[in-house]
């Protein structure tokens, strides 16, 4: 079955797309968990909603009027939030709040039709991914990775701690409108793939899973990708092989089991871990005390 859908284009178009977002989501994902900005994925998935209204409004493509929505969004945004004047809640809920309201206004606007097309981009529609849509996402993707690879260490003193970061020497304004922007190309890239309701979990879900198995920052990055890509290459496989299964549905829910089945796994791992460093730290008795 496998092999057969190998030899079908649409097929081959769905599973780069899958790859590309399962290796890019948890990557950039990864930075801002550490950064304990969970929800920025959220929000800019709602901007990017208006985005994808005013392509449809406007007769452009879909996913560049996105990409330019979002990544403004997301540099206001933050912004906003670099001055102080409002915290980084208030600041994500001002982007849920108003990309859902010019999305909504925008489509309402709209030729009519729309309305359907949109799903496609709230909830996913990877078997409908074009040519096109896979070289914008290889587009996208590769500069994400490019951005991880170059940045990648700089993005991780400033996620640690902004103020050692600032103390360094570090562009701290620079990095953090860098995090915003990849997050915001990331959020475009994946929306064909699992939707914007869902991208966030895609970006958040790996890197939480990847945490319960190690600690290290690298090791946790590249964990992440691994299990990005597994959750949704079996995605797809599974909407595949059931057009009743929804693959952003899917790609989340496994990636939600794999998260229980790592939770599980690293508690006894972590049990066990305690237990031979209790044994080892034990003192010894000499064979003089024991006689």
């Amino acid at each position: 079955m496998i092999m057969e859908l190998l030899h079908e284009q649409l097929f081959q178009l769905a599973l780069i797309a899958a790859l590309l977002v399962g290796l890019c989501a948890p990557a950039v994902g990864t930075f801002i968990v550490q950064r304990r900005l969970a929800l920025l994925g959220d929000g800019v998935g709602h901007v990017a909603l208006t985005g994808v209204a005013l392509g449809f409004l406007t007769g452009s493509a879909p996913v560049l009027t996105a990409v330019i929505v979002a990544v403004a969004g997301a540099v206001a945004i933050e912004l906003v939030r670099a001055r102080g004047r409002t915290s980084g809640d208030v600041a994500l809920a001002l982007l849920f709040y108003g990309g859902i309201a010019g999305g909504v206004m925008l489509m309402g606007i709209a030729p009519g039709g729309s309305t359907a097309k949109l799903n496609s981009y709230l909830f996913g529609a990877i078997a409908s991914v074009t040519t096109q849509d896979i070289w914008i996402i290889a587009a996208l993707a590769a500069a994400v990775i490019a951005v991880v690879a170059i940045f990648g260490r700089e993005l991780f003193v400033l996620c640690q701690d902004e103020e050692m970061a600032r103390a360094s020497g570090l562009p701290v304004r620079f990095l953090s409108l860098l995090i915003a922007v990849t997050a915001a190309l990331t959020v475009v890239i994946a929306m064909r793939v699992v939707g914007l309701l869902l991208v966030s979990a895609l970006m958040v879900i790996p890197v939480a899973t990847s945490q319960q198995l190690t600690r290290g920052f690298r090791t946790t990055m590249l964990l992440a990708m691994l299990f990005g890509v597994i959750a949704s290459v079996g995605g797809l496989v599974a909407s595949t092989y059931s057009t009743k299964v929804p693959p952003g549905a899917a790609i989340v829910l496994l990636a939600l089991a794999g998260f229980v089945l790592a939770l599980a796994v690293g508690r006894f791992v972590r049990r066990a871990r305690t237990q031979e460093s209790t044994v080892s730290e034990r003192p010894k008795l000499r064979v003089e005390e024991v006689a």
